[in-house]
């Protein structure tokens, strides 16, 4: 009797870590490649792309894969470290199999492919696509409503076709337990039909949220696929300093009509940040820093800290100023550190745990000096305050990396260099 091997849908495949064969881990599985055939074979499943640590992508063949099971990949051991570069005649399998529209060959009824199986065949080392769990009618994962059944690879038709309208939630339901760099760095390396139609599957925050991890050329084509009024939307949802940078980029006309469609308060924050050079710790600094009066106490700042929406950086430190606590608030009177917060009882007035050595910033400081102070006092945040003594904002050292990395480094790895063992 022919051995079966096991059926493994390819949604479960999404993250699950690679390893090599002493347990070191490789990367992790972010899409699978597979090759359309002709005379009535199934697709062939040529390998993995795998996000290694460097967040470089390569390509992992399936003849080098051992072992899928209880959510891990292993790996022979040799593996590519070239850059993974689709060719034309090669298909993503997450990227543009999952919520593609359909038929069924009997019944001519269109179906909208949820998830992927795949199979190893008998005594070899070669994949296929078995079957595909589908949905009847048009909709995706999110459609409550259809009847879903799985049905062979050849009970299909339509992949030899250009996708159009093709819908996301299924990919998107892939990308729900990533963080906003990673998501960002799937969509950076799908076709820029495909990243419109997730951009439009997203929620407003969390497309907010990725879009902050894009290349700007990215940023600025999927801003501009949006309807006008949800990329405002969104625009509000980013952090000021993010959505000024992407603004800049946009025709004049363009951001003026968006800056319009914003509400007043948050189109407000963003043309002070426009109106500040880029390299200057002004034009990188953000306007909502956690800000407490002077009669704050200890447990109220961890109230504030503790929010899940901070970024770690901002959550570092909170700045003591006088009424209005927003900026540009009154006069700004210190700084105090979340390890002071920790080490002081919850009763105790913020204004009396105040670094004063700690001097602000004006925001006309150039980026170099930015840098080299933050370095200085191994801090991760500075404020920045006007002539008056007002708080304006504050920096903090992502933004600074952001402005002295390389344009282009998220597509290399953190050596700059391209190693390279075996072949594809």
């Amino acid at each position: 009797m022919t051995p079966v091997t096991p059926r493994v849908f390819v949604s479960h495949l999404s993250g699950v870590p690679v390893f090599d064969p002493n347990g070191d881990q490789v990367g992790r599985v972010r899409d699978l490649v597979a090759m359309l055939r002709v005379g009535g074979r199934p697709p062939r499943l040529l390998g993995m792309v795998v996000e290694v640590v460097s967040r470089r992508r390569i390509f992992l063949p399936m003849t080098r894969v051992t072992g899928v099971e209880s959510g891990q990949v292993i790996t022979t051991g040799v593996v590519n470290m070239r850059r993974f570069e689709q060719r034309p005649t090669e298909r993503l399998v997450l990227g543009e199999f999952l919520d593609r529209r359909v038929r069924l060959v009997e019944t001519d009824e269109e179906v909208t492919i949820l998830d992927v199986a795949i199979q190893q065949l008998p005594a070899r080392r070669d994949w296929e696509i078995d079957k595909y769990f589908v949905r009847k009618g048009r909709g995706g994962a999110l459609r409550r409503k259809g009847e879903t059944l799985t049905v062979e690879w050849s009970a299909v038709k339509g992949f030899s076709l250009e996708e159009h309208g093709q819908g996301a939630e299924s990919l998107v339901a892939t990308f729900e337990k990533l963080r906003p760099a990673d998501v960002a760095n799937a969509l950076h390396h799908l076709t820029p039909k495909r990243r419109a139609e997730v951009a439009a599957a997203l929620d407003d925050d969390r497309l907010a949220d990725v879009l902050e991890e894009l290349p700007e050329d990215d940023q600025v084509e999927i801003i501009g696929k949006l309807q006008e009024e949800r990329a405002a939307d969104v625009l509000e949802a980013m952090d000021p300093d993010d959505a000024a940078d992407l603004l800049s980029e946009l025709p004049e006309e363009d951001k003026e009509r968006l800056l319009t469609l914003m509400r007043p308060g948050d189109a407000a924050d963003v043309r002070r940040l426009m109106s500040y050079e880029e390299r200057t710790a002004g034009g990188l600094m953000t306007t909502e820093p956690v800000i407490l009066r002077p009669d704050a106490t200890v447990a109220d700042a961890l109230a504030r800290v503790r929010q899940a929406d901070l970024s770690p950086a901002l959550a570092a430190q909170v700045y003591v100023c006088r009424s209005p606590d927003e900026t540009p608030t009154g006069k700004y009177l210190g700084t105090v550190h979340f390890q002071r917060l920790l080490r002081d009882p919850p009763f105790t007035l913020v204004s009396s745990l105040l670094d004063s050595d700690l001097v602000p910033l004006p925001p006309d400081t150039p980026l170099s000096v930015v840098t080299s102070y933050l370095a200085a006092y191994n801090l991760v945040s500075v404020p920045v305050v006007d002539e008056s003594g007002s708080l304006l904002g504050a920096v903090t050292v992502d933004d600074v990396l952001d402005h002295l990395l390389p344009d282009d480094w998220r597509e290399t790895d953190f050596h700059g260099r391209e190693g390279v063992l075996g072949d594809r």
